[in-house]
């Protein structure tokens, strides 16, 4: 199977984690996420490892919570004893009202508003990652006012090409996120950063984009951040003692796709970090990652009820699900690959090809086209791999449909985790 947490059951059927999806779907409806929570935790566990093994004591990951934020998340993170990186008032909320210790998050976000920064600093989040001049004035003013001092980061753009999908590259120039090491502007503002009275300069960040299979782009980002630095101690007599290399480390969505060994990417991007030191003559930071999708993505899975199965004779044949666009977006944004089969028939051939499409009043709204399945009917379960991550996350109520109930599977058995919603739930802001 895809991951090693996927198998085929006795009966034929699709199980995670041992937990038989079908059975899963009958007791708890579709459409359902199911997340593989040991999986999740042990995945937080490795990179903590992997990390301080290869980056030394104080390195450690932060859990990207855009990819997937609920309170169980923010629990697992708590018991593995990793960070968080945060880029909302809502995420920061759910963290908070999970018990995850604020001084191990990081907010995130190149639009921090007033309120975000006060509510930032009334839960007591331990560090923020400064985008630009206007947000740091800002979070001076409020820190200022309250006569307390935050840590902060700094985000820059090191000028990557990562060569991934343009929707979500993050690390170029031109880019929406931080200030530009070529433009001098990253220089510049770390200057205005150092000058603050109210704000501790913990470090620079950085993110190169997302889903990245190739080694190389995290090692040129490392060696600019790294002669960047040295660039910031000539300048200014500052050492920088932390740097974000940020995530997007790939992940197996089909068996197209590539194998990640994640442990021989931090080991070459450690030689790599240690060259650049070296030939710099600088110091070696406390490193951090932000690992999202590949802490959870494998870990989930989603469950549909086939409605119909019918063929446009000449042309294709299409699959219709009980959900689709509202609960998974990512195939109408950016045409993501995902592997799909029938779950009650997951031992079988695949022998037909079909659309998957979703029951939204929107002719867009397709979870894949073209794909290979087992023949089904009305009634089958077709399950979606590998959606733990940007799926929940992601999710609406377009058409008014409610978002799906999560269920988690793991030594405690299988459980819910985040309710269904219901139409009340729909229309409880309506006035």
């Amino acid at each position: 199977m895809l991951h090693n947490n996927l198998s085929i059951n006795e009966k034929g059927n699709l199980a995670i984690s041992g937990f038989d999806t079908v059975e899963l779907a009958n007791k708890y409806g579709t459409p359902l996420y199911v997340l593989d929570t040991d999986y999740v935790l042990n995945s937080c566990l490795k990179y903590k490892n992997l990390i301080e093994k290869y980056f030394g004591e104080g390195s450690k990951p932060l859990f990207a919570s855009k990819a997937l934020s609920c309170m169980e998340i923010y629990r697992i993170a708590k018991k593995a004893g990793i960070g968080i990186d945060v880029v909302s008032g809502g995420e920061i909320y759910t963290a908070n009202k999970a018990g995850f210790p604020m001084e191990n998050a990081y907010f995130h976000g190149n639009n921090k508003t007033d309120a975000d920064i006060k509510f930032a600093l009334d839960s007591g989040v331990g560090c923020f990652v400064v985008d630009n001049l206007d947000e740091l004035a800002a979070l001076q003013k409020e820190t200022s006012a309250r006569g307390v001092t935050v840590r902060a980061m700094l985000r820059v753009s090191p000028g990557i090409d990562p060569h991934t999908h343009k929707a979500v590259v993050t690390g170029s120039v031109d880019s929406k996120f931080g200030v530009a090491i070529e433009t001098g502007q990253a220089m510049e503002t770390v200057k205005a950063l150092l000058a603050c009275d109210n704000i501790q300069f913990e470090g620079l960040h950085c993110h190169i984009g997302s889903q990245i299979f190739d080694y190389n782009p995290f090692a040129e980002a490392a060696d600019i951040m790294i002669r960047f630095i040295a660039d910031v101690k000539k300048e200014t007599g500052v050492t920088v003692s932390a740097l974000n290399l940020g995530g997007g480390f790939g992940v197996k969505y089909t068996d197209e796709d590539a194998d990640f060994d994640y442990e021989k990417v931090l080991s070459d991007i450690a030689s790599s970090l240690e060259k650049a030191c070296a030939d710099c003559g600088v110091s070696r930071p406390r490193i951090y990652f932000e690992p999202g999708r590949s802490m959870v993505a494998a870990a989930g899975l989603t469950l549909y009820t086939v409605g119909s199965f019918k063929t446009i004779t000449g042309y294709k044949s299409y699959v219709s699900i009980d959900g689709g666009l509202p609960d998974n977006p990512r195939y109408a944004l950016y045409q993501s690959k995902y592997t799909c089969l029938i779950a009650n028939k997951a031992g079988e051939e695949k022998t037909i090809r079909a659309t998957v499409a979703g029951r939204c009043c929107e002719s867009g709204d397709l979870i894949q086209e073209d794909v290979a399945l087992q023949p089904c009917k009305r009634g089958d379960v077709l399950a979606v791999l590998v959606t733990g991550a940007y799926n929940y996350s992601m999710a609406s109520n377009y058409n008014r449909l409610p978002r799906p109930a999560m269920v988690g599977v793991g030594e405690e058995g299988d459980r819910i985790i985040i309710r269904r919603e219901s139409y009340d739930d729909i229309v409880k802001n309506d006035i």
